[in-house]
């Protein structure tokens, strides 16, 4: 058999196989493997890594895109020299996902727009890629998913559904006030994932003010307890950055 009937065989089965990457870099493949003398194993290995670097590339936008975020922002596109309040070795750290493995929360306190909400997709783009389940979601519209949950009798599917992410990011608590029976609903979530999973949350409340937020001592204390027992609390004492201009003209 030629070698050019060979070169077309492996080519129909490669496309029988849906393995269109390698179809892709098999003539680089073989070039550089005939120039380089190597084997055949080596080959198979450069021409598979080709398709397994696709594959995890493609699986890594599906996870990100399937997260929610608000943007796409990294931790590479944040300034750290506006906010010198904020530890960079701290943050880069959390990119390793010890916190995941080891389920703890990260809580971001601060102004608005000092950085909150990017850090914490940031945090959450990188879980996402190391395909880590993850869901980014306003404190507002997660009240609302619940209590429409509630009224509709699947409280506890919503609940279930929410545990089961390995990081879920509640953004800004405290930016509206909860009534005493959602709360409720909150705490649930939060006791669920306690021990369990990983939460980031970012707040402009301080700790000893969210019974104002929750409208019940006895529940926010509760609420508090399960988030803080193990988490990583950052907070920011900055500018903010939607204002960055007008302090550059000053």
């Amino acid at each position: 058999m030629s070698n050019n009937t060979l070169y077309q065989q492996a080519v129909d089965n490669l496309e029988f196989l849906k393995l269109n990457d390698m179809i892709e870099y098999l003539d680089d493949t073989v070039e550089y493997v005939n120039a380089n003398h190597l084997s055949f194993i080596e080959g198979i290995v450069r021409l598979t890594n080709y398709q397994r670097d696709r594959k995890q590339k493609n699986m890594e936008q599906s996870m990100v895109r399937t997260a929610g975020f608000p943007h796409l922002k990294e931790i590479k596109d944040f300034d750290f020299s506006f906010q010198p309040s904020i530890n960079e070795e701290q943050i880069r750290n959390f990119l390793t996902m010890r916190f995941v493995e080891k389920h703890e929360n990260i809580v971001f306190i601060g102004p608005s727009g000092t950085g909150k909400t990017h850090l914490s997709t940031s945090i959450g783009i990188a879980a996402a890629k190391n395909r880590y389940t993850t869901h980014f979601v306003k404190c507002s519209t997660l009240m609302e998913q619940l209590r429409r949950a509630r009224l509709e009798n699947r409280l506890e599917a919503k609940l279930k559904t929410l545990v089961r992410y390995k990081v879920l990011i509640i953004d800004e608590i405290g930016y509206l006030p909860i009534d005493k029976e959602d709360a409720q609903m909150f705490f649930q979530l939060i006791d669920r994932r306690y021990e369990c999973k990983s939460t980031i949350f970012t707040t402009n409340i301080a700790f000893n003010n969210w019974d104002e937020v929750f409208k019940d001592p006895i529940l926010a204390n509760a609420i508090l307890d399960r988030i803080l027992h193990h988490a990583h609390v950052v907070q920011i004492n900055g500018k903010s950055y939607r204002m960055k201009d007008y302090y550059d003209d000053e």
